[in-house]
C-alpha cells in the first residue's frame, strides 16, 4: 500500500482521514526519541528522528498510522555534588569523572515510564489500534520490550519494536549511540542534518560520547539505506503477517 507521508502522521489527519487509514491497517508507531547529545555531528533529536523517518517507510507500504515522537525516556543517571549527569553524560565520561553534555534534556525514572507507556496503550487501545510498534531511544527501547509480554496481554494488543535476536551484522535499527549504525541511519534519512566535518579530524581522537564503530570510518549514506531496506521488508513482513491474522480472528475462513 501506497500511502502519503503527510497521510501517515496523527497530527496531520482529520477524523475521516484517521478512520480509513486505521480501517486499512490499525497499526500505530511510536517513535522513542530523546534530546540528547548524539556527538557534534548528529542533531540532538537523532534518536526520534531515525525511528520515525524508519516508521515513515514502513507506513508508506504496510500502512498504519505514525504518533508525535516522545521526548522523556529512561536512561543511567548519576547525581555528583548536587548536579545531575545523565545517559552518555556518564556512559561517555573520560578518566571517570561525567561531563554535562550540550543538550541533553531527556530522563525521567523507569516508573515514570512505565506509567506513561501504560497510558499510550490504553488511550491507544480506545482509539481502536490493534498493533503498536515502538522502537527508538536504546533504554527506552529495552524498558518497552521487558514489558511485551503482560501488556499484549493487559491491553490486547500485539506490540513490536524493530530489533532482531542478532545484530552483530552491524544493520540493525539504531544499535550503537552516534557511531556508524546511528549515523548511516541519519545520513540517510536526513543527510542535511549531519554534519561529518564536525567530527574530530585525527583519526587517533575518539570523538567525545560516541559509542559503537567508528563513523568516520564505516558511516555512508549507502549502509543507511541498506539497513532501511533490509529491515523495512523484515519488518513489513511481520506486520503483514500478524494483520492477516488478526482479520483471520474476526472474520474465519475470510468470511
Amino acid at each position: 500500500m501506497e500511502t502519503p507521508t503527510n497521510h501517515v502522521f496523527y497530527t496531520m489527519l482529520t477524523p475521516a482521514e484517521f478512520r480509513a487509514q486505521q480501517a486499512a491497517a490499525p497499526v500505530a508507531y511510536l517513535p522513542l526519541g530523546t534530546l540528547e547529545w548524539h556527538g557534534p555531528h548528529l542533531p540532538l533529536g537523532a534518536d526520534g528522528l531515525q525511528s520515525q523517518g524508519f516508521f515513515v517507510h514502513l507506513a508508506e507500504r504496510v500502512g498504519g498510522i505514525i504518533l508525535p515522537m516522545l521526548f522523556l525516556g529512561p536512561d543511567l543517571r548519576q547525581v555528583v555534588d548536587g548536579h545531575e549527569f545523565i545517559g552518555m553524560d556518564v556512559w561517555g565520561a573520560r578518566d571517570g569523572k561525567p561531563e554535562q553534555l550540550t543538550g541533553s534534556a531527556y530522563w525521567i525514572g523507569d516508573d515514570q515510564f512505565v506509567a506513561l507507556l501504560e497510558r499510550i496503550l490504553a488511550n491507544l487501545k480506545c482509539a481502536g489500534f490493534k498493533i503498536v510498534v515502538a522502537h527508538g531511544h536504546g533504554p527506552s527501547t529495552t524498558l518497552f520490550s521487558e514489558h511485551i509480554p503482560e501488556w499484549s496481554q493487559r491491553f490486547e494488543l500485539k506490540l513490536f519494536n524493530c530489533w532482531r535476536d542478532q545484530e552483530e551484522d552491524g544493520l540493525g535499527v539504531q544499535k550503537d549511540h552516534a557511531a556508524a549504525n546511528e549515523t548511516s541511519l541519519t545520513m540517510a534519512l536526513h543527510p542535511d542534518l549531519v554534519h561529518m566535518e564536525y567530527l574530530p579530524q585525527d583519526p587517533n581522537e575518539w570523538p567525545k560520547a560516541i559509542s559503537g564503530r567508528d563513523p568516520r570510518l564505516y558511516a555512508s549514506v549507502e549502509v543507511g539505506r541498506q539497513i532501511i531496506q533490509m529491515q523495512g521488508e523484515r519488518m513489513e513482513g511481520i506486520l503483514r503477517a500478524t494483520l492477516a491474522s488478526l482479520a483471520n480472528e474476526t472474520h474465519p475462513g475470510g468470511r
